[in-house]
């Protein structure tokens, strides 16, 4: 008998994205602060490079979009407003092949629109998220799997009526990739949302950030997370490579090498969890979802937009056929 194919249902804010390539800028270093910043000149004319509009990005977006090219029977929960970006993004999931019909429309309202601005191959965002209604998780039914990421700032509830349906339905499997108010929240508020986590996608500042603590020991920073209740735990650190915890067998897993120098990176991340999240839903093993993802990452820096490389099941696969002999996970 065929096995039953699995589905995905993916939630979080949809956006459009502006990406602006500059020219006129720089980066520097403050010497009281870690991260970079970006300089341009104050109350002036700059010029930039060129602008490209993408339709539907955003974290679970991305994901959706990743994991229906890989052949996952996808759906997405999110919200819109009411206006002619609206109809772009509905447009774009129709040609995906995403499932539309939990994707709210909010009268009177603009659609998300956040501004990229690409300088080299790393990206600063402008963001807003307006304050939507979503529609209720209790809609869901029975599903097999869920991948949770960036929502808007207004939304503690939406957490909870999402916790008290995973509460009703055990044998959903949930991936959470903590957006940027989710991270504010912090760990205490969505204790439910950690604990109801089957995979929990991080960066490695991320990480520390969920747990208070500058810590170098990757090992320890797994462990860490794994308290909070994820049965799988993956770290990535960018070009660096990746970690993941599975059933106390940890594992590092170096990046893909880039065929060419990378375009933009945005996206690298997302394009990581679609490729990861797609293998195990498949049924293929943590080492074995470590091989596919950053072969999704290596492809989406090759182009601008988050979604622009995504790759197909049979493209993934030739790809991963002519990869290096070292490019497997190793345990640590």
């Amino acid at each position: 008998m065929a096995q039953r194919k699995q589905n995905l249902i993916c939630i979080g804010d949809v956006v459009m994205d502006a990406f602006i390539v500059l020219k006129n800028a720089r980066v520097h270093k403050h010497p009281d602060r870690e991260h970079l910043e970006i300089y341009m000149p104050f109350a002036d004319k700059i010029p930039f490079q060129s602008v490209t509009v993408n339709s539907a990005v955003g974290n679970a977006s991305n994901v959706a979009v990743g994991a229906e090219r890989l052949g996952i029977d996808t759906s997405i929960l999110t919200s819109v407003g009411d206006d002619y970006y609206a109809k772009q993004i509905f447009e774009w999931y129709r040609k995906e092949g995403v499932g539309t019909a939990l994707v709210k429309v909010n009268k009177g309202k603009p659609t998300n629109y956040h501004f990229v601005l690409n300088y080299g191959p790393e990206r600063t965002i402008l963001i807003k998220h307006q304050d939507y209604e979503y529609y209720d998780p209790g809609r869901l039914g029975p599903i097999d799997w869920i991948y949770f990421s960036s929502i808007g700032e207004h939304t503690l509830p939406f957490h909870q009526k999402l916790v008290k349906y995973l509460n009703a339905h055990p044998d959903v499997r949930m991936a959470f990739n903590p957006g940027t108010f989710q991270l504010k929240f912090g760990p205490k508020k969505l204790k439910e949302v950690y604990r109801h986590s089957y995979v929990l996608f991080v960066n490695r500042e991320e990480a520390e950030l969920i747990l208070d603590a500058k810590r170098d020991n990757i090992k320890e920073l797994l462990k860490g997370l794994h308290k909070l209740g994820p049965k799988i735990v993956v770290i990535t650190d960018g070009p660096e490579g990746a970690y993941a915890s599975d059933d106390g067998s940890c594992y590092f897993m170096p990046s893909y090498p880039d065929p060419k120098p990378p375009i933009s990176r945005t996206g690298a991340g997302d394009a990581f969890s679609a490729g990861f999240l797609s293998a195990l839903i498949y049924g293929l093993s943590v080492p074995d979802a470590l091989r596919w993802a950053p072969i999704e990452s290596m492809h989406v820096v090759q182009f601008f937009g988050a979604q622009t490389g995504l790759l197909k099941k049979t493209d993934l696969l030739r790809i991963l056929g002519k990869a290096p002999k070292n490019y497997k996970p190793r345990f640590i």
